[in-house]
């Protein structure tokens, strides 16, 4: 029997409430990525819309937890669409804060050189190198997962001539400096415990940092201050509650250091500037 989709959203909305705090969205993105159009596009073709094979099948990944950038394959970031997948971090919003205070800082000049550590599947860096057209980077992430969706991303993007990639431990064997560092380290002390859809899918290397949160930060600490360019600045992102313990490690760095709150007034960044 054919049902119509807009019955089959209310039907998965009611059947996801359990596992997301957007049971409408999140049935709403399934239904259209099911018919291969935009969200936007389904709304407005609600009404005449048809139900799919294979939709409640992407309801039911999600209802076990699976997150919605996997099961759909892209998350938005910034003004580009990524590639995610098991493997890789899935974008967040609150990390285009580092791109606001990078835009604050160069305006439409942009930096010539950018560098993005821990890169994942080229969040920061494809983000960053979009905003200036001009400008060339490197990504560096100690994850062959992670990285081969970077790489799908700079195809897509067509960016291969102007982003290189590469297998490394934050700045190890980096000899150059860069106008704009971008880091989205781990942050989260080992042992907290994370919703369903992030601690049973993403990596953890990419989310868990020690007993304090804190131990990829020490490691920055003592290759940040060899890496901006003068005139440049780096942005590293951070968790809730970690700006001071974060600027007392970055002291070492012997750059000029401050704070960025995300949208909704948290601290999220720390920016450091090579005067």
């Amino acid at each position: 029997m054919t049902t119509v989709a807009s019955e089959s959203i209310r039907q998965a909305a009611a059947q996801l409430g359990d596992t997301s705090d957007t049971p409408r969205l999140d049935a709403e993105i399934l239904m259209a990525h099911a018919l291969g159009i935009a969200r936007e596009t389904l709304l407005l073709t609600l009404r005449d819309a048809v139900t799919p094979d294979g939709f409640e099948a992407l309801v039911a990944r999600r209802r076990r937890g699976a997150p919605m950038a996997y099961i759909t394959g892209t998350r938005d970031f910034w003004s580009i669409t990524l590639k995610v997948g098991p493997g890789a971090l899935v974008p967040r919003p609150d990390s285009e804060t580092l791109i606001e205070a990078a835009l604050d800082h160069f305006g439409a000049k942009g930096p010539r050189t950018i560098l993005d550590l821990g890169t994942g599947p080229g969040t920061l860096l494809l983000a960053a190198l979009a905003e200036w057209p001009e400008a060339t980077g490197l990504g560096v992430d100690i994850s062959e997962e992670a990285l081969a969706y970077a790489r799908t991303n700079v195809a897509a993007l067509g960016m291969a001539s102007r982003a290189e990639l590469r297998l490394g431990n934050w700045a190890e064997g980096v000899d150059a400096r860069f106008d704009l560092v971008l880091a989205n380290p781990p942050y989260i002390e080992t042992g907290t415990v994370l919703p369903r859809d992030v601690a049973a899918y993403e990596p953890h290397q990419a989310l868990f940092a020690g007993a304090d949160g804190l131990d990829d930060y020490r490691i920055l600490a003592g290759q940040l201050g060899a890496i901006v360019a003068p005139g440049g600045m780096a942005a590293v992102e951070i968790g809730s509650g970690q700006r001071a313990a974060v600027t007392a490690l970055f002291a070492a760095t012997g750059l000029d250091i401050e704070s960025r709150c995300d949208l909704a007034g948290r601290d999220r960044a720390i920016l450091l500037y090579h005067r």
